[in-house]
């Protein structure tokens, strides 16, 4: 086993998603298959989905398969844990010789998403000044931040809270030599319609 993520700086996503319907399958079917996954090696089994390679094309990816499942209307959660640098990793199953162009970027759906994501830096490194900026930054885009236990709360558009979500871990994997990202997202919550409409 070729163990050189570190020097390759291979992203990946371990994700899962739950459409709240009885033929939930069709759904997470339907989105995978819709999602332009050119650009990132992508394996499914019966827990997760995994996909690899360049941070943009992870991000772009995972978001794009949420907002396929979230245009139908059905209320759907999304898990995942983003990773870059983990020392047991190794360098196949990514493709990393490919474009920054973004696959999956014209996708025009406007999502109100509720998120909250953890930011853990393995191996040290001031990264607390990166979330902060990150998040005025999204704050700047109408996204509302809240604190929440373990966590940093997320309201807003998709985009804006996913652009957000990959830069806090951008800057922060350029200062650490491991770094895991963990964010959950719940989208066409029937709460989130009674808010809403207050």
């Amino acid at each position: 086993m070729n163990q050189s993520c570190g020097n390759q700086r291979i992203a990946g996503c371990s994700f899962s998603v739950h459409p709240m319907a009885d033929d939930f399958v069709k759904y997470i079917k339907d989105s995978l298959s819709e999602v332009d996954t050119t650009k990132v090696w992508m394996q499914t089994d019966d827990v997760t989905t995994t996909v690899r390679g360049k941070i943009e094309h992870v991000f772009d990816v995972t978001k794009a398969i949420l907002l396929h499942i979230a245009k139908t209307d059905v209320h759907v959660a999304f898990q995942g844990t983003f990773s870059i640098g983990c020392p047991g990793d190794f360098s196949g199953d990514a493709y990393m010789n490919v474009s920054s162009n973004l696959m999956n970027e014209g996708l025009d759906i406007r999502q109100y998403i509720a998120s909250k994501f953890s930011l853990y830096p393995l191996g040290g490194g001031e990264y607390m000044n990166t979330i902060y900026k990150q998040i005025d930054a999204m704050k700047e885009k109408g996204v509302h931040v809240a604190p929440a236990h373990y966590s940093t709360r997320l309201e807003g558009d998709t985009h804006d809270i996913f652009k957000g979500l990959e830069e806090v871990f951008r800057e922060t994997q350029a200062q650490v030599p491991h770094t895991v990202m963990t964010v959950t997202v719940s989208a066409n919550s029937p709460s989130h319609k009674e808010d809403l409409n207050e």
